[in-house]
């Protein structure tokens, strides 16, 4: 498409619109598509726009082209009102009026934009240049005229009023006149509600102006309107919702009426609500019997909406607790609302909000009134957790199996909502609803009878979990009974089972108190591992059990080292289930003597070390190579939990001295593990070397070692170093700096590793100046990873940089260079890197001497960024960075901001010199308050972008 000037002719402009129009519909070129739409979004924005939108809006044009005439309009108005003279207002109000009169019987959408242009235009003008512009807007329409007729005129009307308070929700008017103008639209009200109550009773009114009317009014209450003042409308939409052409309509009018924050002021006009939403509980009934979801739904939203925004002040209206409490029955029969979500039903999911919100006013009361209401409630609340396992209850097998992954997921979501909801009511009905729930799960469980399905006893044990998991159950005299009694449950179903482990995982800190019943459950967990439909639920449990009970697990360690290793070799679970049982058997192994756990180490190690030594022979391919992850994998999360320390520092508190095993003296074992790995492990790398996952898989194992080990594993950072240089220098790798920058943080400032270190330091640093002069474009992970280990250097051990091997200044200036970086990620550590070196000037004289040297290219850099080479989302960091250098190099940055800011059109050329003076004067006055100079780095930024005071920079 060949792209028009702007100084063409109106009809020239018109003619390339059609053009562009078409292409953008029709061409099925997506290029051309994207071309066009590029160049309709600037011919909107062009001075031009004013006059070519009124040819565009010419009878004989077709819908697409119209359309486009009046979107143009509306950009002009509500973009660039400014350019608009006050003298032409009334003349483009009333070409406004014109063209909407005309399009009232033409094309909808055509007609709605004009309604949303001219509600632009009275937002502009309100109230000075247009007072009671919403009285006059009724005046022009209902006045009789023209060829279009009254019903026309009406509906044109009604979309005019609607899109009025839309439009100004959206609109982007300043602060001071949102203000103004939402209390003129409000005083207005008054000439909008005889009109819409009129229409809406009137017996003649067909029943799409009555559908509009009541679109108008959920479009009003948005402004706020007193809830006393729109009573009657309030009432009529009540009526119309015995009507099925309105009640949608009617269900989003009443909603919104009643769901203003505002409309609780109205006690009064509420207490009226409540005896007309109980009346619809008979068409509520009917609904759920004939299966209607839509009418069952609405009706719902309406009682929730009204209990759920209103229950204090409702319950404070004690004189009316009856009413009250029948709404409250009635939102409660929403709940348990027939059938199973979101197969049958999707209305119960609304209600449970509401539940949250009464219990909270309730207990927000003083302790003698909060005593008579939960008289009343507690009960209610005994009831919803009946209600609510009921809902949570898994359907029967078959229709189970009959309902798409999605209805499943979505069941699965749903009973996450009701167990957070049980959890919540605990803390209104306490201990009683443990008992509660042990009491009906022992007769279920003690019930011969043929009518109990092992849904009823899945569903009260979800209800433990949902408890246990969050809520500190160690004071119940319930869970003994309940430990006692899951061994009598017969598992005979998938689901059940599930529940079964998560409910002993999420009692496994109780567990942890009382050890003696860990034999109950324990051989449930271990057997359930041998199942893979049961993988997540039972090596969840293990691993839960495995961390919190571990003390007491030494007489279980061998069996569950030794099902633990069949499962892995049966390769029964997925990867992240085999990883996650490795960190279980990593927290058993730490509770043990040291000879025991290298005796464990040794059988539950020794076939994957012979698997991988297998594999380093063989000729690297896809298939090994996702073996060797896997059992480098295995190896990495195994060690992650390993943790001997943590024995002394737990016996003392948490374990009595008698569980605690002896202080452990000599190697660490994982350390002892590695050692003897090491060679092995270098031989893998040999053959790898290429494979970021690889290396990334040899990294992870010493990483979550080192930080798992601290300062144990000191014995390995000689040979880790020397390894970490040779592999890094051979093929450089992120992870291997993000190792040597774990590595820095923990041993750099001990003496005794300093050199291998320092050695370390300098070799990835000088490895990776020469990937910057062959250049780093193409690697920018290499470069995020390096900046932040020259960060946590400058952190740790700022000695690093005094070094001779060291190329401070070639450090430096890739910094500089990694600033102009489009990856977010990295331009944030580079940035974080800066901040680091600078306040470093004063005490590390290479640091000192590079600043001095070289700082202004930092400062071109970051004002560049600034100017709008980066994106806005970085310019916190930029802004951290023009902080230190004014804190830490006043005198300096005061020369570099004026020379720099000297250059025209520099950082862009959207600022005026007058602009950079303030910008530079406000900068070099903050030296204490950083927020203050991100503020003004965010304010310059807009400026130099040309998007300040724009829509686009409101919600920045």
């Amino acid at each position: 498409m060949t792209t028009p000037t702007y100084h063409s002719s109106t009809s020239n402009m018109a003619f390339h619109l059609k053009d562009a129009l078409h292409q953008l519909y029709y061409d099925p070129n997506i290029e051309n598509k994207n071309l066009a739409q590029k160049w309709l979004m600037q011919a909107q924005v062009s001075p031009q726009a004013w006059q070519f939108c009124w040819v565009l809006l010419r009878p004989e044009k077709v819908p697409e082209i119209q359309y486009f005439g009046a979107s143009a309009l509306h950009t002009k108005i509500s973009r660039y009102w400014g350019d608009i003279p006050a003298e032409q207002y009334d003349t483009l109000k009333m070409q406004l009026f014109s063209q909407i009169a005309h399009f009232a019987s033409g094309s909808k959408i055509v007609l709605t934009r004009l309604c949303v242009a001219l509600a632009s235009l009275a937002l502009n003008m309100m109230p000075e240049a247009w007072p009671g512009a919403v009285s006059e807007m009724v005046r022009m329409f209902q006045e009789e005229g023209g060829e279009v007729d009254g019903r026309a005129r009406c509906l044109a009307l009604l979309e005019l009023l609607t899109v009025l308070p839309e439009e100004f929700q959206t609109s982007r008017l300043p602060q001071y006149r949102k203000g103004q103008v939402r209390g003129a639209l409000g005083s207005e009200w008054t000439a909008v509600y005889p009109l819409l109550q009129q229409l809406l009773r009137q017996p003649d009114s067909p029943p799409l102006v009555k559908a509009r009317v009541l679109k108008c009014l959920s479009s009003w209450v948005l402004l706020d309107v007193p809830l006393n003042e729109s009573e009657g409308l309030v009432e009529a939409s009540f009526t119309a919702l015995a009507d099925p052409e309105l009640f949608d309509t009617a269900v989003e009018a009443i909603v919104n009426t009643i769901s203003q924050p505002d409309s609780q002021r109205y006690v009064n006009t509420l207490l009226k609500l409540v005896p007309q939403v109980l009346q619809l509980q008979e068409q509520l009934r009917d609904a759920v019997q004939n299966g209607d979801m839509e009418t069952s739904h609405g009706i719902c939203r309406i009682a929730v909406s009204l209990g759920e925004n209103h229950s204090r002040a409702l319950l404070e209206q004690v004189e009316h607790w009856q009413s009250f409490l029948a709404l409250v029955n009635m939102i409660m029969f929403c709940t348990g609302i027939p059938g199973h979500y979101p197969v049958n039903e999707t209305t119960s999911s609304l209600t449970l909000t509401f539940w949250y919100t009464l219990q909270d006013d309730i207990m927000s009361f003083e302790a003698e009134k909060q005593a008579i209401y939960l008289q009343v409630y507690r009960p209610v609340y005994f009831q919803l957790v009946d209600v609510l396992l009921h809902k949570a209850q898994f359907p029967t097998d078959e229709e189970y199996a009959s309902w798409s992954s999605d209805e499943k997921e979505q069941f699965r979501i749903y009973r996450v909502d009701v167990s957070d909801t049980l959890m919540y009511v605990y803390e209104m009905l306490g201990a009683e609803l443990l008992s509660n729930l042990y009491d009906k799960l022992g007769r279920v469980l003690t019930n011969t009878e043929p009518t109990t399905t092992w849904q009823d006893t899945e569903a009260l044990l979800y209800g433990f979990q949902s408890i246990a998991e969050t809520i500190d159950v160690n004071y119940s005299d319930v869970i003994p009974g309940l430990i006692g009694l899951i061994p009598r449950i017969n598992i005979n179903n998938v689901q059940l089972a599930d529940t079964v482990m998560f409910t002993i995982g999420a009692l496994a800190e109780w567990l942890a108190d009382h050890p003696v019943m860990l034999s109950s459950v324990l051989p449930l967990v271990l057997q359930a591992l041998g199942n893979p439909d049961l993988s997540v639920s039972s090596v969840s449990t293990l691993k839960k059990i495995c961390r919190e009970c571990k003390y007491d697990l030494p007489p279980y360690a061998a069996n569950i080292v030794a099902v633990s290793q069949e499962v892995l070799i049966k390769q029964i679970h997925k990867t992240s289930q085999c990883m996650w049982l490795m960190q279980a058997l990593g927290f058993l192994l730490s509770a043990l003597p040291v000879e025991e756990i290298l005796r464990n180490l040794h059988s539950l190690i020794t076939p994957y070390i012979q698997q991988l030594e297998k594999l380093a022979g063989e000729t690297p391919n896809p298939s090994n190579k996702l073996a060797i992850i896997h059992i480098l994998g295995l190896l990495s999360n195994l060690f992650t939990t390993l943790d001997i320390t943590k024995q002394e520092e737990e016996s003392g508190e948490n374990a009595p001295p008698i569980k605690s095993a002896p202080p452990q003296t000599g190697p660490n074992p994982v350390v002892v593990v590695l050692q003897q790995v090491f060679a092995l492990i270098q031989t893998v790398l040999s053959k790898w070397l290429n494979d970021s996952q690889v290396v990334e898989a040899v990294c992870a194992i010493f990483e979550k070692s080192v930080k798992t080990l601290l300062h144990d594993f000191a014995p390995m950072v000689s040979q880790l170093s020397e390894m970490l240089g040779q592999m890094y220098s051979t093929i450089p790798q992120a992870s291997a700096l993000d190792l040597t920058r774990q590595m820095v943080h923990i041993f750099a400032s001990e003496t005794n590793h300093f050199p291998p270190i320092k050695a370390l330091f300098e070799s990835v640093t000088s490895v990776t100046l020469t990937i910057f002069q062959q250049g780093p474009r193409d690697h920018p992970d290499i470069v995020d990873s390096f900046m932040q280990l020259q960060a946590q250097a400058l952190k740790r051990k700022p000695d690093l940089f005094l070094s001779e091997s060291l190329d401070v200044k070639a450090v430096f200036h890739c910094g500089v260079l990694s600033l102009k970086f489009p990856e977010a990620p990295t331009v944030k550590s580079t940035c974080l890197f800066f901040t680091e070196l600078i306040p470093r000037c004063a005490d590390i004289p290479p640091v000192g001497q590079v600043v001095q040297e070289d700082g202004k290219l930092l400062l071109l850099a970051v004002l560049e960024a600034i100017g709008g080479q980066s994106s806005r989302s970085l310019m916190d960091q930029f802004a951290e960075v023009l902080f230190c250098l004014n804190k830490h190099c006043f005198a300096l940055l005061t020369v570099w901001l004026k020379e720099a800011l000297r250059s025209p059109g520099f950082p862009s050329s959207r600022v005026s010199n007058e602009q950079k003076d303030t910008f530079s004067q406000q900068v070099l006055r903050e030296r204490v308050n950083k927020r203050r100079v991100k503020d003004i780095v965010k304010e310059f930024t807009l400026v130099c972008r040309g998007l300040h005071g724009t829509e686009y920079a409101a919600d920045y």
